[in-house]
């Protein structure tokens, strides 16, 4: 029997803490007018990334006679988006999401996301809402600084905003400007000087995750939290394409104390854009993996009927209650990981 009273108790303290946290997220939302929603858990489509892998099961017909395929969802955004175009305006979600084949101090298979959601806002908007939620749960759990091993990030003291290309320039001295994204054999170049481990088969995004991994995220969210913004445009995901730089998506990322916490975007409205992006992630999926996820044509659907404009963000509940409390594993803030 894995379960034991003494192993929980060591924990007592680290739950206590998480769900003091999740109590503050809701106070937060409740004091600026956003409604709390629940989707399901079941979906066409679990998510958008490619390299991200599914629990996946089947669904009987009450007859037993036939099933279809669900996957868990590895993120509830689709579900949400839907509730935009329905006509909330501002909605957020605190709910278990699952991604298998996970597993490190900062990763599981199972955990919790905060997503949420607003019209008539970008991404620069969505900055501010999660200045604003790090800095009432830091007061509201009576902290001044997140902290991961000898690290510390003041929420209450100015944010650093640093685009992506200044953070390869500043952190790598890559001038990504200059080999965006069709130069591969001169990116290639670059990252192999830097002493990191390159072969031939990797591709554009190989070389910019390498980098961002081993030199650009060890030195973001030190002393304050960090803002990366401003990706490149292959890489925007469900964001918007900068209308005054179309080499670039208005979409950013938050560190603190070196751990990726949430992902951001203007968010992608264009029905079109956004199934020929999608069809792209899953042929990505397919040649790497040899697998992939039908398209959640209703979510296409939805988007086609009118999303409104907005942002949005998805941070790691678990990642953040870690960095609250100086958890040194996940595990360690999770109910009986």
């Amino acid at each position: 029997m894995w379960w034991r009273p003494e192993k929980f108790a060591q924990k007592i303290d680290f739950v206590k803490a998480r769900m003091l946290l999740m109590k503050a997220v809701r106070e937060y939302f409740d004091g600026q007018d956003y409604l709390e929603v629940q989707t399901p858990a079941l979906q066409v489509m679990p998510g958008t990334e490619p390299h991200v892998h599914a629990f996946q099961t089947e669904q009987l017909s009450p007859d037993l006679q036939s099933s279809v395929t669900r996957y868990l969802h590895a993120s509830p955004e689709f579900a949400m988006k839907k509730l935009l175009v329905a006509g909330l305006p501002k909605i957020y979600q605190m709910c278990p999401v699952y991604r298998n084949a996970e597993g490190s101090s900062v990763h599981s298979c199972e955990f919790t996301m905060l997503e949420w959601y607003r019209t008539e806002t970008d991404y620069e908007g969505i900055m501010a809402d999660t200045i604003g939620l790090l800095r009432h749960i830091a007061a509201r759990l009576n902290i001044t600084a997140y902290e991961k091993d000898e690290y510390k990030a003041d929420p209450f003291t100015e944010w650093e905003k640093i685009t992506v290309c200044e953070a390869f320039l500043k952190y790598a001295g890559i001038d990504l400007e200059s080999v965006l994204p069709d130069k591969v054999e001169r990116f290639r170049e670059l990252v192999q000087n830097l002493g990191l481990p390159v072969t031939d088969k990797d591709e554009w995004d190989d070389l910019f995750f390498k980098v961002s991994m081993n030199k650009i995220e060890p030195n973001l969210g030190m002393g304050q939290p960090t803002i990366l913004y401003d990706y490149p445009a292959h890489m925007a995901a469900l964001s918007k394409i900068k209308a005054s730089d179309p080499r670039f998506a208005e979409r950013f990322e938050v560190y603190v104390c070196g751990i990726e916490l949430g992902n951001a975007f203007s968010e992608l409205t264009d029905y079109r854009q956004q199934h020929q992006r999608l069809l792209e992630d899953m042929a990505e999926k397919e040649r790497v993996y040899g697998e992939a996820w039908p398209v959640d044509i209703d979510f296409i659907k939805a988007l086609k009927h009118g999303m409104p404009e907005a942002g949005g963000i998805a941070i790691g509940i678990d990642r953040l209650a870690m960095l609250a409390t100086g958890a040194d594993d996940i595990s360690q803030i999770q109910f009986c990981a």
